[in-house]
């Protein structure tokens, strides 16, 4: 919910402030973009089993759905913030934008589920284009209090995005509205991406005054490289290991290898590279890397694996499954605006515990699941829903500030741009790992079966309580080294 707040600082390069009125008109529009990317990273997962049951899915096919928006998006955040400084940001806003309605009215009309991943994968493509120009453009066109003003909004409205996508999927797959069923949940975007590209003329125009050349050899590697890894792990549940998936994570290690190298070498030569490997090199940024990825690995998959658990196991309607994830989030939501007061008051320990918090209430979750296996009553599962949507808040909004605090001023844009991107790599890494485990668990069976899905529920969420208990550990020791540095 919170995981696009750092992007902000990725877009440093910006030009000072260009307008002499803020723009509040453009700003609603800038809100309006914002809300429907957040909105599709979340609204899909109440609607996974009516599209499995529709056009005949598999698991590793559902993952595909779920994990191509967030890979495609988060691999091309930084490309599409420097795209924005090089040509406008008003000009990347309506290219994206137009792209990702595109891309909206393909996974609509989507005839086959091969079609729906390709124009998922477009979707997050273009959401990556759209997404920094949102950051950026408020950057540039917003000073002091009515830049904090704007950037409030932009948070309310990103966690608002991420509530309704549970509501309100849930209520249009239900309401089946011209018995299109599950595929409303994206049409519902054309209308929304033509009036917003329609008034993206209240948008000022600002471009960065110093445009370095893109990277696009390092694009292509990293690009590459991360689907590479990923496609046979999300393969996994379905078809297992084949010579071809030990082939896909051999050419992983090869590009990313060669992107390390081809970084290192724009450095030295003092061209911009398009990540700074040096950054890498720091142990406490590298365990804030690695911090984030494993936290934001346990939220997709987790809302993923729930969805599939209420609704196909035990029978809920969307609606009603996106109902019971309101608690989480309104936790959520509540806990993020007194978490930056906790942490700033107690430090890193208060993130060390709501991560401990975090893993304790995963635990109890799926050991309620376990015990109760078909007889689970899904409303009894409310109070460990709430807990887990407060200690996400009490880790995720925190730990990007933390994280970035780290590096020195000067590394702080590109810094941002390897933690926005660990946090959307990191997210469908987590649906690769828990559809491994929940796959494997649930076999060859595939409805109906209350006490299959909550075997398989509780074998895949075993790995966000081991992901919540390492994070735990690595902020315990960052505590530590930062009560002996003072």
């Amino acid at each position: 919910m919170s995981s696009e707040t750092c992007t902000a600082d990725a877009l440093s390069n910006t030009s000072t402030a260009t307008s002499r009125r803020p723009p509040w008109l453009g700003l609603s529009i800038l809100l309006l973009a914002g809300f429907v990317t957040i909105f599709d990273l979340f609204v899909v997962n109440v609607a996974i089993p009516s599209m499995q049951a529709e056009l005949g899915a598999s698991l590793s096919q559902v993952g595909f759905i779920v994990a191509g928006y967030e890979l495609a998006f988060g691999v091309m955040l930084v490309t599409g913030g420097r795209l924005g400084d090089l040509y406008g940001r008003r000009r990347l806003f309506i290219v994206g934008m137009a792209g990702f309605t595109f891309a909206s009215l393909l996974c609509g009309i989507a005839p086959t589920v091969e079609i729906l991943i390709g124009a998922r994968v477009l979707q997050g493509l273009a959401a990556a284009l759209l997404f920094p120009q949102v950051y950026a453009s408020i950057r540039v066109n917003f000073s002091d209090d009515d830049a904090r003003r704007a950037f409030g909004f932009l948070g309310m409205t990103l966690g608002l995005a991420a509530i309704v996508g549970q509501i309100l999927g849930g209520f249009l797959v239900e309401a089946n509205i011209l018995d299109l069923g599950w595929r409303t949940i994206f049409l519902i975007n054309v209308p929304i991406g033509i009036f917003a590209i329609v008034m993206a003329r209240f948008i000022p125009e600002t471009i960065a005054p110093e445009r370095p050349a893109l990277d696009w050899p390092g694009v292509a590697l990293v690009s590459v490289g991360l689907t590479l890894l990923l496609v046979p792990l999300v393969e996994a549940p379905t078809h297992g290991w084949q010579l071809w998936s030990f082939l896909s994570l051999a050419g992983a290690a090869i590009l990313l290898t060669a992107f390390y190298r081809h970084q290192e070498r724009r450095r030295k030569i003092g061209h911009q590279p398009l990540v700074d490997m040096a950054l890498m090199r720091q142990p406490r940024f590298a365990q804030g890397g690695l911090l984030v990825l494993l936290i934001y690995s346990t939220a997709s998959s987790f809302f993923l694996c729930f969805a599939l658990l209420v609704q196909t196991g035990f029978g809920l309607s969307p609606f009603e499954a996106g109902s019971v994830f309101v608690p989480c989030s309104i936790a959520f939501v509540i806990l993020s605006l007194s978490a930056p007061r906790l942490v700033a008051r107690f430090g890193t320990p208060a993130i060390a515990i709501g991560s401990l918090v975090y893993a304790i209430s995963f635990a109890a979750l799926i050991g309620q699941v376990w015990i109760a296996g078909a007889d689970l009553v899904v409303a009894h599962l409310i109070p460990a829903l709430i807990v887990i949507g407060g200690a996400q808040a009490m880790i995720m909004t925190p730990l990007l500030n933390l994280v970035l605090g780290f590096v020195e001023e000067r590394q702080a844009g590109m810094a941002s741009g390897v933690i926005s991107t660990l946090q959307q790599v990191g997210a469908a890494l987590g649906v690769a790992a828990v559809g491994i485990l929940f796959g494997a668990t649930l076999g060859t069976e595939t409805e109906g079966q209350a006490a299959h899905y909550a075997a398989a529920f509780v074998s895949g969420m075993s790995y966000n309580v081991a992901a919540a208990v390492v994070a735990a550990i690595l902020l315990v020791r960052l505590a530590v080294y930062e009560s002996h540095a003072h």
